[in-house]
């Protein structure tokens, strides 16, 4: 008797520890999938990814975007509306996520357009072209408005071509500004680099 009782004392504990341990292994399991759930949270709302952003007017709404790799210049090509004749702004990012403007190139001197450089700039002539160049115009951010005629604003990085209007609507008044962005903003806008 006393040795069924042991025995019975012995399943009785196995039971319970079995039952314990199914506790454990189902609070674990929750928890493993409560924190897998937080850090998916976490990263689609933290900004981390630097990004160039066309942002529709001055929501913060991003409806473009180029993620900033090693090359942090892009440029702006765009068709002048006056003298029709392509005009060039040569920009880079700097360490403290402004846009600064280096170089201004453009075929015509008319209504528009600069007829001499600023104060520690450099005017050049080349090949027909007229360049401005060690330019230092820093800014946050600047705003642009997309032509709805002739200007084909252009964003050029990397040697390849980006026509604006293939992605914004002509017309759409955007903020041109460096952001750092999360995973949430870079699946609603539209990266330009990858399409």
């Amino acid at each position: 008797m006393v040795g069924q009782f042991s025995l019975y004392r012995d399943k009785y504990v196995l039971e319970i520890g079995r039952v314990t341990m199914e506790k454990v292994i189902k609070s674990k399991s929750f928890l493993s999938l409560f924190l897998s759930i937080l850090l998916i949270i976490c990263l689609s709302i933290i900004p981390y990814k630097k990004a160039l952003t066309f942002q529709l007017e001055n929501t913060g709404e991003v409806l473009v975007y180029i993620p900033l790799g090693d090359h942090p210049e892009f440029k702006i090509k765009y068709t002048h509306s006056i003298h029709l004749s392509d005009v060039i702004e040569s920009y880079q990012i700097n360490n403290n996520g402004e846009i600064k403007q280096f170089e201004l190139e453009f075929s015509d001197f008319s209504i528009g357009m600069p007829e001499n450089a600023s104060k520690g700039e450099v005017f050049e002539q080349e090949n027909g072209k007229y360049y401005i160049k060690n330019m230092n115009r820093v800014f946050p951010y600047f705003d642009l408005r997309t032509g709805k005629v002739r200007a084909n604003h252009t964003v050029i990085y990397g040697n390849r071509e980006y026509p604006l209007n293939e992605y914004i609507q002509p017309g759409t008044w955007v903020r041109i500004k460096v952001t750092k962005m999360n995973l949430y903003q870079q699946w609603k806008g539209v990266n330009l680099i990858d399409g």
